[in-house]
């Protein structure tokens, strides 16, 4: 989808494109949803289905922003109220399409 010209002009050029469905969302989400584990990239390859070079990629811009931290070859979400409450959010989104409140179909 195009953006205006002027969008493109003022808006910053380092920016990560978090929107849902976009990699860095995707490995931000698994992430959030393991919190309690780290994974290599052949990993998370292998569990988001992103290709293997964007996965370092889509890492490393996630972790210059203080997203995902690594030691070694291990990744995991990094330690921080705003990617906690990321996780909450992103875990009550995923409890409330399969809770009792929408029936069976």
């Amino acid at each position: 989808m195009p953006i205006g010209i002027d969008h493109f002009d003022e808006g910053p050029a380092d920016v990560l494109d978090l929107q849902e469905g976009t990699q860095p969302y995707r490995l931000l989400q698994f992430l959030a949803d393991h919190s309690e584990q780290a994974f290599t990239q052949t990993e998370l390859h292998d569990a988001t289905g992103i290709n293997r070079g964007s996965v370092g990629a889509a890492l490393s811009r996630l972790e210059d922003r203080g997203l995902v931290r690594h030691r070694g070859r291990y990744w995991a979400i990094a330690e921080d109220d705003r990617l906690a409450s990321y996780a909450t959010q992103v875990n009550a989104s995923s409890a409330s399409t399969t809770d009792d409140y929408y029936g069976e179909e």
